[in-house]
């Protein structure tokens, strides 16, 4: 049975989209390992012999430097006996990386270049047999994996992303977020789907009920319009707010390439299916998200600013405090919402008011990859 619904509300997802693992299962194969999939900074692999592991989807990846200074990806398999590699969440070897079982060993290239009696199998293509490789690009100064043997254009679907929002290829790297350091790291474990959670970013119906110190600097965001509710436009700062900081207090000067008509306004992007970027005058906050499991979800949120700020210690904590507040209001309400998702009462799903028409997008998109 369908909703009859009045023409100022659409319909949402049916609460099973949150719940169901079958579903989930289907998402992990379909969007997680077939999209493009941020996983890492670039600079905390900076050096050869540096990596780091992830999930994706249902799959462990390696990110590690090579000795030629290449970022390269791999499944963290042993192509032996199927044990995963790299047990760590992060580490550095110096010149190989041998599987804790039986000693297979490989270069930080990929390639077999030892194991016990090798030499006595001389029939063995160490390319052929060394670790599987997975596409990478880098972007923003963060490594982007797909697992999928041919993937989506990364121009259209990842940076398109930011074209699409922005309304325009090139504003973006006004902010010259390759060249940010890391301020601050703040990884949070939400009990909540990941759609609950990128359907939260989208919208701003909610900011006025809990986000008092957001719409203190942002005040228009109390009208319950987002900033993504419209291309290319940026939330303009309250008249008293001197920064984008907890208190209206002053922040740092202006990134370097942000112009004056993007001076004392917040931008934001939403990059299917992780990534959450928020761009202000003097930082830009960087939210990669990981799911779990159909009800929770690993956020990994970066703050970023220019080298000079991070190198001299300068206090960040104001403008890290107020998106620290937003996020965990955020995941507060997903994690309330969480529960409900298997209530009778929202079996058929709930509604989208017109400041929220613009989920029924994400929906669409979602709907497609799982047909």
């Amino acid at each position: 049975m369908t909703l009859s619904l009045p023409p100022s509300l659409l319909a949402t997802l049916p609460g099973h989209y949150y719940t169901d693992p079958s579903i989930f299962r289907v998402e992990q194969e379909r969007i997680f390992e077939s999209m493009w999939f941020a996983v890492a900074r670039c600079a905390d692999i900076a050096t050869p012999g540096k990596f780091e592991t992830v999930s994706v989807g249902r799959e462990s990846i390696l990110v590690v430097r090579g000795r030629d200074g290449q970022l390269r990806a791999f499944l963290n398999v042993c192509r032996h006996r199927g044990a995963k590699l790299c047990v760590e969440a992060a580490g550095e070897t110096k010149r190989s990386l041998q599987c804790p079982y039986h000693a297979w060993t490989y270069g930080l290239d990929g390639k077999l270049i030892a194991a016990p009696n090798l030499t006595k199998m001389p029939d063995i293509d160490r390319v052929e047999y060394g670790l599987i490789p997975v596409h990478l690009r880098e972007w923003l100064g963060y490594a982007w994996v797909c697992l999928t043997d041919s993937p989506p254009s990364f121009e259209d679907t990842v940076i398109g992303a930011a074209r699409d929002r922005l309304g325009d290829t090139e504003m973006i790297s006004h902010w010259e977020v390759d060249t940010l350091d890391v301020g601050r790291r703040i990884v949070y474990d939400v009990k909540a789907n990941w759609k609950l959670i990128i359907e939260n970013f989208m919208e701003c119906y909610h900011c006025a009920t809990i986000h008092p110190e957001l719409t203190e600097v942002l005040p228009e965001f109390a009208d319950g319009y987002a900033a993504q509710y419209y291309v290319g436009h940026g939330a303009a700062f309250a008249e008293e707010a001197q920064g984008f900081t907890v208190d209206g207090s002053e922040g740092f000067d202006k990134i370097g390439g942000v112009g004056a008509e993007e001076d004392r306004k917040y931008y934001a992007i939403t990059v299917n299916p992780q990534v959450f970027i928020n761009l202000v005058p003097d930082h830009v906050i960087f939210h990669r998200m990981f799911p779990m499991s159909a009800d929770r979800t690993v956020v990994v949120c970066d703050w970023l600013y220019t080298k000079e700020v991070v190198a001299s210690g300068k206090d960040v904590s104001r403008s890290v405090e107020l998106f620290h507040r937003v996020n965990q209001q955020d995941f507060d309400a997903c994690e309330r919402c969480q529960p409900a998702m298997s209530s009778r009462a929202y079996a058929r799903g709930g509604v989208l008011v017109p400041s929220e028409h613009h989920i029924a997008a994400f929906h669409e998109w979602l709907t497609a990859k799982l047909a």
